[in-house]
Order: structure tokens, then C-alpha cells, then sequence
């Protein structure tokens, strides 16, 4: 699929998304529950390389105050994924300093290996390895460099929307997923691999170039 056709698909997802966000912050719960399944495989994917087996607890956590504050967020579909990625992050972080230990990148497990066509955005080297090859090989990225491909490759966001989740310039973002990808990519053939992470991996190592 060319690039033009994934970025009309990436804007009809968050066209989606985004009307579903407007109706929910009107009241209607249906539409609430359109936004969580469209956002969720994807944050809870972000969340897990995170923190692990504890993801689906803070997780819902972070739903918790996503619903609780809804009213106040202004923007679109793709804000609202950059939205609910910080809400998330902070939580994360909030339940790792409790347990006192640091993020780990242990992320790509079955469910964000089936993320929804929407987020076919980004691109890559991951295509052609196991689940847990893929755990193996993001545990071997520093921390800055795991959570930038996370957020790039299995939550969908662009490189300003990054920057603001993780607090830092874009520039510095754009470089820690780079050479994260590159990392990666240098661990793989990128001949002949067919799974979704790993082709949205390689189109997000294009656009980084």
C-alpha cells in the first residue's frame, strides 16, 4: 500500500476517532466506547512497555481520568490518541515510582501486534520477528529510544505529538527514534516481512531519514 494511501487511511481513522470524541464529550456513552476501542490497543501496548504486567491496571487507570476530564480536551482524532498517551504516561510513571523501579521497554505483545488498520502509519524492521523476539530486541534499545519507537510505531502519533507526551524537543525526539529504528532494523532482513508492527516500523524509519 503507497504512502498516499496510508496517510488518507491514517486521516479517515482519525476522522473516526474524532467524531466519536465529540459526540462522547455531549453525552453519549456509545460513542465513548467507539474512542476507547479505536484508542486502546495502542496505548495499552505503550503502557505494557512500560510497565509491564501491571499495564491493564494502569491502563484503566488512565481511562479513569481520560472519562473524568474528557470534557476539557479541545482538539481532534490525532490529538486525542497524543491526549490519551500522556494521561497514560503520567500514570505509568506515577505507578513506577510507587513500585520505586525504572520503565523498562517490554512492549509488542499479541494484542499490539493486531493494532487496528488506522494506525498503519508508521513502519518496519520488527515485521519478520516472534512476539518475543521482539520483546528481546526493544529491551536492548535505552529507554529515550524504546519509548520514542512506542510511541511512534504502536500508539501512531507524529513526531511534535511525541515531543509533547515525552516533554522534550522535537528534535531530540526525532533522533532517539531514529536511531532506535535503525537499531532495530539493523537486527532484521527488511526484505520480505509481512507483520503490521514491522511494516509500520520501516515506513516510521523512512519518514525519519
Amino acid at each position: 500500500m503507497g504512502t498516499g494511501e496510508e496517510q488518507h487511511r491514517r486521516q479517515m481513522h482519525d476522522a473516526e476517532l474524532g467524531a466519536a470524541v465529540e459526540r462522547a464529550q455531549q453525552g453519549d456513552e456509545d460513542a465513548f466506547a467507539v474512542a476507547y476501542r479505536m484508542v486502546q490497543p495502542g496505548l495499552l501496548g505503550y503502557v505494557r512497555g512500560l510497565v509491564g504486567d501491571d499495564a491493564e491496571d494502569v491502563a484503566s487507570d488512565a481511562w479513569l481520568e481520560i472519562a473524568r476530564d474528557l470534557g476539557r480536551f479541545r482538539g481532534d482524532g490525532a490529538g486525542f490518541r497524543g491526549w490519551t498517551a500522556m494521561i497514560a504516561r503520567h500514570r505509568a510513571l506515577d505507578h513506577l515510582r510507587k513500585l520505586k523501579r525504572r520503565p523498562r521497554a517490554t512492549l509488542i505483545e499479541q494484542d499490539v501486534l493486531q493494532l487496528p488498520g488506522g494506525h498503519d502509519t508508521a513502519a518496519s524492521a520488527l515485521e519478520r520477528l516472534s512476539t518475543q523476539a521482539a520483546l528481546e530486541i526493544i529491551g536492548t534499545l535505552p529507554r529515550e529510544q524504546a519509548e520514542a519507537v512506542l510511541l511512534r510505531v504502536v500508539v501512531g502519533l507524529d513526531g511534535p505529538a511525541v515531543a509533547r507526551v515525552l516533554g522534550k524537543r522535537a528534535g531530540a525526539v526525532r533522533t532517539s527514534a531514529y536511531r532506535g529504528l535503525k537499531r532495530l532494523a539493523e537486527q532484521v532482513s527488511w526484505g520480505s516481512g509481512t507483520g503490521a508492527v514491522t511494516k509500520r516500523a520501516r515506513r516510521t524509519l523512512s519518514d525519519e531519514a
